[in-house]
């Protein structure tokens, strides 16, 4: 004998308070504000990424006109941006939406099990003193990024447990970390360790960037002049939008002259950083293995690490770790690196859905079984979107597009009476995997085994093309065959009344 079916306690349940959680809830403020939604966030504060990083010199590598929301003007004087600027641009957007008042903070997301009879999610989360409470809702939306907040990348540095200093991981940074004047090394050569060196080499007594192997490097201004000058002569929000279409097209243009011409983009960043670094330019530390952009660029802003570098502030060492002393880093060439602090900058871990355990009908849902569709939802999964950033351009542009779509998708729900919206694709109608990223970094090759399926084409793709993501949206319909909305089976209502 079947009870009656629950209503929802809200429309849309966000997990996530960072910026792809507050970019879904400006979208329903603005597209569809009669729906209504929370957003559970498992730290104390808003900020995702932002409120978890902490360590020295902690900033965006993106262009803010790009990482800002579409709907939400960037107006700080720094086009690339310190964490706490960043901090207050989300919190200030969250307040200005209407989300801050939705968020329940401390609230970590355990379960996630979509009823069929119901047609709606069943969230189970937990708060910090260990309460559990449900919550139903006809949509969920996962805004949890891809990092796992609690285990970081393990290098496994070799005799790492012999040294008698302090080691330091960038995602758990010790407020109380004093560097003042002591011998520093920063394992890592990717975004966060370009960042952390010329930070700590402003007090430290030595920094030295130690490196496998070198990462493409590029120096770039943290004011925009450009927008600068738009924002003097138009109003904010005209003139940001102006700067984040220059920028986006600026970006899209040089990443796709990387893929198109990578040698001829290899020498442009060879002499540039010849003409940053002058004698201290060597092929062995910023000539790497590979072409530009098949890993991430790395972004020097005002050309702080060259200034470094060249002051003797700070020093590159290219070479492999063979063990620790008590007080150094040895390496396989037999030199010896003193070392106070060591700072393991070796990479991040990748997850998929924040590590909540979802179910269909009590039955587990394995991404590895499931295709992106359109970079927002999965086939033949209901009513559940996920943000994946661009790896080529900033996090939010995503953000932005998914939110867009799926509050499309709740109007055209709304219109039609409809409470189902799911992608179908048929086993037998599988297009040909194709893989999902075309980068050799080490943390995209290590999450490969948890990733969707992925196919060669749109719409069943996890597309990195910004441009091509906007046209798809702009030109495909919300209702495209293959999206189908649906209601759940009538109710015995005699059974119900029961």
């Amino acid at each position: 004998m079947s009870g009656p079916v629950p209503s929802p306690d809200v429309d849309i349940l966000i997990v996530g308070a960072g910026i792809s959680g507050i970019a879904m809830a400006g979208h329903i403020a603005l597209e569809c504000p009669q729906r209504s939604y929370a957003i559970l966030e498992r730290r104390a504060n808003i900020g995702g990424t932002w409120d978890l990083f902490r360590y020295p010199g902690v900033r965006s590598d993106s262009d803010m006109h790009t990482l800002g929301f579409e709907f939400q003007p960037w107006t700080h004087e720094d086009a690339i941006a310190d964490g706490p600027a960043i901090l207050e641009y989300l919190e200030r957007t969250a307040r200005e939406c209407g989300a801050l008042d939705r968020i329940r903070f401390d609230t970590l997301v355990v379960s996630a099990n979509w009823d069929s009879a119901g047609a709606m999610w069943q969230v189970v989360s937990r708060t910090t003193d260990g309460q559990e409470s449900v919550c139903n809702c006809r949509w969920l939306y996962l805004a949890s990024g891809y990092y796992d907040y609690d285990e970081p990348y393990d290098a496994r540095l070799p005799g790492l447990e012999k040294f008698g200093g302090e080691v330091v991981h960038p995602q758990f940074w010790p407020q109380d970390l004093d560097y003042a004047g002591k011998a520093v090394v920063v394992v890592g050569s990717g975004a966060t360790a370009v960042t952390i060196v010329p930070a700590m080499a402003q007090t430290a007594g030595s920094v030295t960037m130690l490196q496998r192997t070198p990462t493409w490097m590029g120096e770039g201004p943290r004011r925009d002049r450009i927008g600068e000058l738009l924002r003097r002569w138009l109003p904010d929000r005209l003139a940001y939008f102006l700067t984040r279409q220059k920028n986006i097209a600026l970006r899209s243009y040089f990443f796709d002259l990387s893929r198109r011409k990578p040698a001829k983009v290899a020498e442009m960043l060879r002499r540039r950083l010849r003409h940053a670094l002058g004698p201290k330019y060597t092929e062995e530390h910023f000539e790497p293995p590979y072409n530009p952009w098949e890993q991430r660029l790395c972004l020097v802003p005002d050309g702080d690490l060259f200034a470094a570098l060249k002051d003797e502030r700070a020093r590159i060492v290219t070479g492999h770790i063979e063990g620790f002393d008590s007080d150094a880093v040895r390496l396989t060439s037999g030199d010896r690196l003193a070392a106070d602090i060591v700072v393991t900058a070796t990479g991040l871990k990748l997850v998929m859905g924040g590590k909540i355990d979802l179910t269909m009908d009590g039955e587990p849902i394995d991404f590895t079984e499931h295709f992106f569709y359109r970079g927002a939802m999965f086939s033949n999964v209901p009513n559940l979107a996920m943000v994946f950033g661009y790896l080529n351009a900033s996090w939010t542009l995503r953000a932005d597009n998914v939110a867009r779509y799926v509050t499309a998708v709740l109007n055209h729900m709304e219109n039609t009476g409809s409470t189902v919206a799911m992608p179908v694709l048929a086993k037998d109608a599988e297009p040909q995997v194709a893989e999902p990223f075309d980068y050799t970094s080490g943390y995209l090759q290590r999450a490969l085994s948890l990733m969707p399926k992925n196919a060669a084409n749109l719409p069943w793709k996890l597309n990195h093309d910004y441009l091509e993501d906007r046209r798809d949206f702009r030109n495909r319909p919300v209702a495209d065959g293959l999206l189908r909305f649906s209601n759940p089976a009538e109710l015995d209502l005699k059974d119900a009344a029961e």
